[in-house]
């Protein structure tokens, strides 16, 4: 979230946000899932795919509070004449067109990074490297590291921006509030700098893992293609396969971290989150504990009274 951090309950959403005054605001969304997804969530390989939609569909609820709230305090700095004009500018349609600028940047984002981590490595590798290899694990091999290379410098990139840098330490400051919690810490901001910024559950550990995966799945012999499109399209269609197992791999290495050698099976993930979290400050760490807090006191609430 934009200078803030969102916590999901068993019963609640929380984000909070520090706005440019100082104080520390809410977004509280009770979780009500439809039975129907509740029981495809319960389905192996089917469950990774599905929590990924939803996922996606309730963060961005999050996320346009976030953006506007940061949009309000940006609005306090202009003179009372811009203020009209943002005001009657609202009046006529921004909160809609925030809405729809939000799903389609989310959309054409899902969209292009799926083509640009499925198709291209595939398309590049085979274009470049035809005749490199005589058996296809060669060049499977060859087409996730061209993935991984394509996805590390992305993430570099734009943790080099200042906003994304931003986000990024909020990121760590969430894992770091959650680490402190699960070992049975006050949380307090002394408390929990303490603890690392980078966490097994985390959606970055499972990015790495559809690589790793994809690069074995696309191994098998069932899936051997002749042609650049044949190549590319089967790629695009195990899509989902991928994801799903993807999923259940996260979940497995993360059943298995206090494990002695199995626990260095999530590593890759972990390592990886050395470019998706950064440090947080201490203003940011005091944000993420005033989410967590929050939702767990609606958590609680919200189970006496069901």
């Amino acid at each position: 979230m934009i200078e803030g951090v969102m916590f999901a309950g068993k019963h609640v959403n929380v984000t909070a946000v520090r706005r440019k005054n100082d104080e520390i605001v809410f977004y509280e969304v009770p979780r009500t899932t439809q039975r129907w997804i509740q029981s495809l969530k319960r389905i192996p390989l089917v469950r990774g795919v599905v929590g990924i939609i939803d996922s996606s569909a309730k963060g961005s609820q999050h996320l346009n509070f976030s953006m506007e709230t940061y949009a309000e305090d940006e609005t306090g700095d202009m003179s009372e004449a811009d203020k009209a004009a943002a005001a009657k500018k609202e009046k006529s349609g921004w909160s809609l067109a925030m809405i729809v600028g939000v799903a389609a940047a989310g959309v054409i984002s899902f969209i292009f990074g799926k083509l640009l981590l499925t198709a291209a490595p595939a398309a590049l590798e085979s274009l470049l490297f035809e005749n490199v290899f005589e058996n296809k694990i060669g060049h499977n091999l060859l087409e996730g590291l061209i993935k991984l290379i394509i996805l590390l410098v992305y993430l570099y990139l734009m943790s080099m921006t200042p906003l994304i840098k931003r986000l990024f330490q909020y990121h760590g400051a969430e894992h770091k509030v959650i680490s402190a919690y699960e070992a049975g810490e006050e949380l307090t901001v002394s408390n929990v700098q303490k603890y690392s910024r980078l966490h097994y559950r985390c959606g970055s550990s499972f990015i790495i893992f559809t690589v790793i995966v994809g690069v074995i799945i696309y191994s098998l012999p069932i899936f051997d293609w002749d042609t650049i499109w044949e190549r590319v399209y089967i790629r695009i269609l195990l899509l989902p396969v991928t994801l799903g197992i993807s999923y259940e791999v996260l979940r497995w290495t993360n059943a298995l971290r206090n494990v002695p050698v199995l626990r260095y099976l999530g590593y890759p993930g972990l390592w990886l989150q050395l470019l998706t979290t950064k440090e947080p400050k201490d203003d940011q760490v005091a944000v993420s504990i005033a989410s967590f807090n929050r939702m767990r006191e609606l958590d609680k609430q919200m189970s006496i009274k069901a």
